[in-house]
């Protein structure tokens, strides 16, 4: 491991820039427990990756960047069908394979004290996931996970999305007045825009949906600030309201995120193609490495910025892991799923633009030299992150200007 740092200080750094009402919202999460904390410091992850490592000698792969048991979930397509796949793409770019490998380990580990699971219990789902990956990559074709093909709780996942409705889904968003939705600015999905920021908002929309087939459907009813996500939360972001198939029950809800660029960029040594924005990076990496990409996915640009728009995902889309019941089958059964999902998203987006094809994968499969040194560093990572999070809470620097002062409930007995 490169030579410690002082955590707070670059988590200071990294966030500087951020909205502070939604960066309090950030802190107070990554306090609630160390997995929390390690999806919130994707940046400290690849600060403390050591340069000089064998593993760096990996594949180069397209990778997203922040490979976590959270950074999966269920959406629709842009065919209206429903997959299981990664589905956070904000520090996405090309780097060895075992980069990401690494840090989905490292999560699985630091998530075991949440999740009520012992440490041998969470070796084996280590061992589960790279065997499962592996594998995959061995049979040298990609596929894919819909609810045709699933299995344990993916399927119940996949299948929960099939049969939600929409306005169900409104309903848990949005409250009618006078016949017409609003955005509920419950302070914990979304807060109030600007006056500025909303008209910034709608005069984009107005331009973007004149570009499009149905102008109408992206027609804006409100606008809110977006609170969602741990790692990016306090960039700006927003919540679209909008006509879509027609009010009350067809609206449909966007989300429109800005990319500042991938916390991974100070540490690539690999080349990277020359992106016109950020956006167009995450979103070009998005589609290559997913098999279906989700719906309305677009790199647009307000002004100077760049950002990310696409169709709203659910909280709901996610798996609740902790609902494995003491039955350790049920998560071996979702880390073969992740193993196979993170194989094919490397396969899929092989040979492109530097990343290594079918062949290297599946020589890479077959030479099980570098398991054990990726699960030591995952190991010993995991305990720093132990480290770091206990640090952050006994840090007598205010974080969270609502409560102040030290926060000790989250200090690890």
């Amino acid at each position: 491991m490169s030579k410690r740092r002082n955590a707070i200080e670059s988590i200071l750094i990294f966030n500087q820039r951020r909205d502070p009402e939604r960066l309090v919202l950030k802190y107070r999460a990554m306090r609630a427990d160390a997995f929390a904390f390690l999806r919130g410091t994707c940046h400290l992850f690849y600060q403390d990756w050591p340069a000089d490592s064998p593993l760096n000698d990996a594949p180069p792969a397209w990778i997203c960047g922040d490979l976590h048991l959270e950074n999966f979930g269920s959406f629709k397509g842009d065919n209206r069908l429903t997959y299981f796949d990664l589905n956070d793409f904000d520090e996405a770019a090309l780097a060895p394979a075992t980069w990401e490998l690494a840090r989905f380990l490292t999560s699985v580990l630091v998530a075991a004290k949440t999740l009520g699971v012992n440490h041998s219990e969470a070796i084996a789902l280590v061992h589960c996931f790279l065997d499962c990956y592996t594998a995959a990559l061995q049979d040298g074709k990609a596929r894919w996970l819909e609810r045709a093909t699933a299995e344990g709780m993916v399927k119940s996942l996949l299948s929960g999305l099939g049969k939600r409705t929409r306005p169900e889904f409104l309903d848990s968003r949005t409250k009618l007045k006078g016949g017409k939705r609003m955005l509920r600015l419950d302070g914990k999905r979304a807060l109030p825009a600007s006056d500025a920021d909303y008209k910034k908002v709608v005069l984009f929309m107005a331009k973007f949906a004149a570009l499009q087939p149905d102008p109408k459907f992206f027609k804006v009813l409100d606008v809110a600030r977006r609170i969602a996500g741990t790692g990016s939360l306090g960039t700006e972001r927003y919540v679209i309201l909008v006509e879509g198939a027609g009010s009350p029950s067809g609206n449909y809800l966007l989300d429109l995120k800005h990319e500042p660029g991938s916390a991974l960029a100070p540490y690539l040594t690999l080349p990277q193609p020359e992106w016109g924005t950020e956006a167009e990076r995450v979103v070009s990496i998005q589609r290559r490495v997913q098999a279906i990409s989700p719906a309305f996915l677009n790199a647009v640009q307000i002004g100077k910025r760049s950002y990310v728009m696409r169709e709203l995902l659910p909280d709901s889309d996610r798996l609740q892991l902790e609902m494995w019941n003491g039955k350790l089958r049920r998560l071996e059964n979702v880390m073969k799923s992740m193993g196979k999902v993170v194989a094919w998203g490397h396969l899929r987006s092989g040979g492109r633009q530097g990343s290594a094809v079918a062949d290297e994968w599946i020589s890479f499969a077959s030479n099980s030299d570098w398991r054990s040194p990726l699960l030591e560093y995952a190991e010993g990572y995991a305990r720093q992150v132990e480290t770091d999070w206990n640090e952050f809470c006994e840090s007598p620097l205010n974080f969270d200007p609502l409560v102040g002062g030290v926060n000790k409930s989250c200090v690890a007995a």
